[in-house]
Parts: C-alpha cells; structure tokens; sequence
C-alpha cells in the first residue's frame, strides 16, 4: 500500500507541478521543506548529522540553519524535476552554469570517452538535460532500482525524455555497457558518492571513512577514459551553478585495487571540496560514513 502510494505521489508531482508557474512551484517547494524540516523527522536529523561532518565547528543554530537550507534545495530539486520535461529548450539551456566544462568539451572532442562522476548536489537531472541540450552530446546512466517497479519506470520514463541512456543498476550488465560506450568515445555519467554495492573503495571524507563506488575508476581504467568529477550548486538565481573540476589520472604503477584506491580518494577529495563551498546543496539524507553505518547494523 505505502508503495502504492508513493508512486501515485510521484506521478501527481509529475502531472500536477510541471503545470504551475516556476515562481508558484518555487514558493510551494519553500512551503514544503520548511513544513518537513519543522517536524525533525529521520531524514532531517540525518541531514543534520551528515552536515555536522561537513562543518565540524557548526553551532546547533548554524546546523540547523543549514538543514534547513538543506531541504529547500532538496525541495528545489525536486520541484524543477517535476517541471523540467514542460522547460523549453532555451530554459534548459540556460539554466545551468558550469565552470571549465572545457574539461568535457575537450576530451569528448578528441575522440575520448568521458565519465562526469557526481555526488548528490544540486540538480543533476538538470545538468543532464543540459548537457543533451546545449552541448547536444547523449550520455549513458544507472537508476538504482526503485520499488514500486512502477516507481522506477516512470524514472526511466523521465530520464530518457531528456536524452539520457538509462541502465538499471542492478542485474550485472550495466558495467559491460557503460564500457562500450566509453570505447566509442561516447559519455558517461554516474552518482558516486554512496556505494550501492558490497564492491564499495573505503575512502577518507571529511575526516572519516566511507566507502564509495568503484565503478568511475575501474572504467578509466579499463577504457582509457577520462575521468572529471562534477560538483553542483545553487544560487539565489534560477539558474544553477556547476564545476567540472580537473581529471582524475589513472596511476601508472599499482595493482588495479591500488590504482582503484587510489582514485577514488581523488573523486572523494573533489567532492569534498564542492560540498565544504557549499554544503547546503548536498541532498545526503542517509546513512554515509562506516560508523554509522556499523551503528545501525548493531541496532538492528
């Protein structure tokens, strides 16, 4: 029942909001986070506690001023995904900013392939239709598998009505497909700041180990693609900011696990300098960091 109704939810936010001015569907999603964040619930505190990380000096009225930040651009998010597939081409064009996207441009110009590895930060559903749009260039991605089946459909559904090549994470092709496409020189992008897999690389972030996907590393390393971590972020501007910060390099010596390793603490540290510039745009309202992680499991 409850996923029943999370995916009708889902398919009135699509049908519903995408029909309302952006400054009413702005205003609404304000109205929502501050409701969400006012009741302190799980993912609120979580968000809370992961900031606590992110800035470790933070008073409680500092923490608190940024979760709640931290839900309105989450609910930004949110509101521009249900209305971004009704954007005119023009509005996708020019709603989204990014420094040195040369780094992009180039290496997709020399006939390499390219991996654009992202955490969760602002909108990169946005960022995605920007790149088929104004850079006209296509790109391959993975969708966690969602429950309902019909929730994660309508997922795919939307991705590829913006030009996106959807794989499902799950099921063991993803990466065998992911690697053609760099082969051909083609673009791949992928969220890479929470494993999803038991396969993850224990990195340091903030201080504090995690673990995060191995999947950007291992195929630079198999496809000889460059690899360019992606932060994002937003303003008090309908537009939305970028970074494509500089390549991560393939080591020239090490084990392939060593080279992983390393690597990933590359993508990990570029992400930790976008998310430190701005933290309130980093929508993680899970669990993240191994201890508490542990936590839960001796909990449970």
């Amino acid at each position: 029942m409850k996923e029943r109704l999370t995916d009708a939810l889902y398919g009135l936010g699509w049908s519903a909001v995408r029909k309302l001015p952006e400054p009413v569907a702005a205003g609404l999603g304000r109205r929502i986070a501050d409701t969400v964040w006012k009741r302190r619930g799980k993912s609120v505190l979580r968000l809370e506690s992961n900031l606590a990380r992110v800035v470790p000096d933070a008073t409680p009225a500092r923490l608190a001023g940024l979760s709640q930040a931290g839900m309105r651009s989450y609910m930004r998010y949110w509101m521009e995904s249900f209305r971004l597939p009704a954007w005119s081409t023009d509005r996708v064009k020019n709603g989204f900013d990014v420094k040195d996207v040369h780094y992009l441009t180039e290496g997709l110009a020399a006939g390499r392939g390219v991996i654009l590895a992202l955490p969760h930060m602002g909108n990169y559903d946005l960022a995605g239709a920007w790149v088929t749009t104004k850079l006209g260039v296509p790109f391959t991605t993975v969708a966690e598998r969602l429950k309902p089946e019909t929730l994660y459909d309508r997922f795919v559904a939307y991705r590829e009505g913006l030009g996106m090549e959807v794989l499902p994470h799950t099921g063991g092709t993803a990466f065998g497909t992911l690697a053609q496409r760099l082969r051909a020189g083609g673009l791949v992008c992928l969220v890479a700041d929470r494993d999803l897999s038991a396969s993850g690389v224990e990195v340091k972030f903030f201080g504090e180990p995690t673990r995060m996907p191995a999947g950007p590393a291992l195929l630079a390393q198999q496809t000889g693609a460059l690899l360019l971590p992606v932060t994002l972020w937003y303003d008090e501007s309908p537009v939305m900011r970028g970074r494509v910060h500089p390549p991560v390099e393939v080591p020239e010596t090490g084990t392939r696990a060593e080279k992983t390793s390393v690597m990933a603490q590359a993508v990990a540290d570029a992400f930790a300098t976008g998310i430190a510039e701005h933290p309130e745009d980093w929508h993680m309202l899970q669990r993240l960091w191994l201890a508490d992680l542990e936590t839960r499991r001796e909990t449970s």
